[in-house]
């Protein structure tokens, strides 16, 4: 037996009495060292007194690619202070069935891999290998230091097929992923601001989002001193969605009775919205040319979205007040539907185009995040609750310091 504790120092405080094979797995006995007075696993402090002697099978760490069990002879002192408790172990937590070496092991796999592999890498099971790992994201998130935000950036992403989707709010300064919630309605985002709080909310300078009337109303609401500021992507996306592709639609059923020219339009919707700067080929660009120059109306709407794109970079708020009274002008004058009923519309969102000036803050921030759930979410081929996905979420990104 001196052989085998020699070899095999894991488990302080005990003593190998004797290990034997089961299966594919390593049956261990261990046994409390006789000259080592136990400690109470409440008080840490040293008893003389043993209660009495309880046997518990502990899961390991594999040795040579084989599971082990531990048989572990435990005892329960007689404490003055506490009364009767369980010994205090230094590898093992209270009521625990696993070491601290397999749960840590565990937790790191599961930074890299999804639970099902994580479960079958060390003979677990899939629920045991998830509530260790919520457990670790609960302790990570709780040693967080308290957020007070003063610009935030506000998005969403589908949480699952069938158009579910989740809000996202995230710190602009630290990048730290403040809060989720499963939809993207008033309701849905109202809890943010109530666990803000009337203190939290009125800090708030400024908030980044897409022309999202829910999220607009609710931060007016709840934030008196915040200007909502319109994010660039997704106003210009929205206008080649209403704009761009209606227009060249339209063209094309114009064109019914000329196959080849209508191919052509109809073929042509990447390479409209595309910016020009993105064009691969030169081929593109001669493609692109000779599109706009044959037909006035998609070379109207074409320009007009770079136009659009101006209104983001005044430094002054009467630089912008004149780039936006011009692209009005022009949208009225061009007699398009579409661009004239997409310029009306816009305009009861110029307050949080103009703020723009003021706040230089877009949604790339989040969107980049976006794709980093998305990695996140197939890694694990899904979740079973969204509540664990968003607490996985807030842990990989805890902000800067």
């Amino acid at each position: 037996m001196r052989d085998i504790n020699t070899f095999l120092p894991f488990w302080e405080g005990f003593s190998v009495v004797n290990i034997k094979p089961d299966g594919d797995a390593l049956q261990i006995e261990l046994i409390p060292h006789a000259t080592r007075f136990p400690s109470c696993g409440g008080c840490q402090k040293p008893c003389s007194t043993t209660h009495e002697y309880c046997e518990r099978t502990v899961r390991d760490l594999p040795i040579l690619g084989r599971a082990v069990r531990l048989s572990v002879l435990l005892r329960r002192v007689g404490c003055r202070d506490c009364g009767k408790r369980m010994e205090a172990v230094s590898w093992l937590d209270r009521y625990a069935r696993m070491t601290r070496r397999l749960a840590e092991a565990v937790i790191q796999a599961c930074e890299r891999l999804p639970t099902l592999h994580v479960a079958q890498l060390f003979g677990l099971h899939w629920d045991t290998v998830r509530l260790l790992e919520r457990r670790a994201l609960q302790a990570a998130l709780s040693v967080l230091p308290k957020a007070q935000p003063r610009r935030l950036v506000m998005d969403e992403f589908a949480l699952f097929k069938g158009h579910r989707y989740a809000i996202v709010v995230l710190d602009a300064d630290t990048r730290r992923v403040l809060w989720i919630g499963e939809g993207r309605s008033r309701a849905a985002v109202r809890p943010f601001f109530e666990e803000l709080g009337p203190e939290g909310c009125a800090r708030i300078e400024a908030v980044a989002m897409d022309m999202n009337t829910a999220f607009d109303l609710e931060v007016r609401q709840h934030c008196p001193n915040a200007r909502v500021v319109y994010d660039l992507f997704h106003v210009v996306a929205k206008y080649g969605r209403e704009v761009i592709d209606r227009v060249r639609v339209d063209e094309a059923n114009r064109l019914r009775h000329d196959k080849p020219a209508r191919k052509v339009i109809k073929q042509a919707r990447w390479l409209l919205l595309r910016n020009p700067q993105n064009l691969k080929t030169p081929e593109q660009q001669v493609r692109l040319e000779d599109l706009l120059a044959a037909n006035q109306a998609l070379m109207t709407v074409y320009l007009m979205k770079a136009e659009l794109k101006t209104l983001w970079t005044p430094s002054t708020a009467w630089g912008w007040r004149a780039a936006w009274k011009q692209w009005l002008r022009h949208a009225h004058e061009s007699e398009i539907p579409a661009l004239i009923q997409f310029a009306t519309r816009l305009k009861g969102y110029w307050r949080g185009i103009v703020s723009r000036v003021r706040w230089p803050m877009h949604t790339g921030q989040l969107e980049g995040i976006n794709n980093r759930i998305k990695v996140i979410k197939r890694m694990a081929y899904g979740y079973r609750d969204s509540e664990f996905f968003f607490m996985k979420i807030k842990s990989v990104f805890p902000g800067n310091p």
